[in-house]
């Protein structure tokens, strides 16, 4: 990004034809790339649900390894109220939070304080919520944890936004577009002038 508003700036400060040439193709290779992930994403839409599935489930693993995605991972369940990627079970997958007798960690059978339903009297963020959660019933799981996954969370909340989603893909489109006519025409009028030399 950098080199390419370099290009683009010192080319018409200078009217540098050839920055200004490189600014429009890359701008315009950048467009094609952006339409054709957006064509892809739509037509591989379960494989990207999938790879997106893959993605949780590999962050859920490595959950306490690593202080930026544990954040990251919070954020994302307390956002979107949902609980690992399916569902509460898929934090089996965390050796802290497995169910397994050989599990002797206090957090066996529970998931991160992030799943829990927030009490809106609360100002103190209870970190212990989650314990022992998944040893309840579903009722009861339901009444202290959000127990929707991620992936069908962030679907819902894709189709309830995707009129601003489009609104935003398509005002970068026309940004690259507008700058790629602006780029072309100062180009066309330089070499217009210099014809007239």
């Amino acid at each position: 990004m950098f080199i390419l508003g370099f290009a683009g700036c010192i080319g018409a400060l200078r009217e540098n034809t050839f920055l200004l040439k490189f600014f429009s193709v890359f701008l315009g290779i950048i467009f094609f790339l952006e339409l054709t992930a957006g064509v892809l994403a739509f037509v591989f839409k379960d494989w990207i649900k999938d790879q997106l599935y893959i993605f949780i489930n590999s962050n859920i693993k490595a959950y306490r390894d690593d202080i930026d995605l544990q954040n990251l991972i919070d954020f994302t369940q307390e956002y979107w109220q949902c609980c690992g990627a399916f569902g509460a079970d898929d934090w089996n997958l965390n050796i802290y939070f497995n169910c397994t007798d050989a599990n002797a960690s206090r957090e066996r059978c529970g998931v991160p304080f992030s799943c829990c339903t927030k009490d809106p009297a609360e100002d103190v963020i209870n970190t212990q919520c989650g314990y022992d959660v998944r040893q309840k019933s579903e009722l009861d799981q339901q009444a202290t944890i959000h127990t929707k996954g991620c992936v069908p969370q962030f679907e819902k909340w894709l189709q309830e936004n995707l009129t601003i989603v489009a609104g935003v893909f398509i005002g970068i489109a026309l940004l690259q577009i507008f700058g790629i006519c602006l780029a072309q025409n100062l180009v066309s009028d330089i070499e217009a002038v210099r014809a007239s030399w």
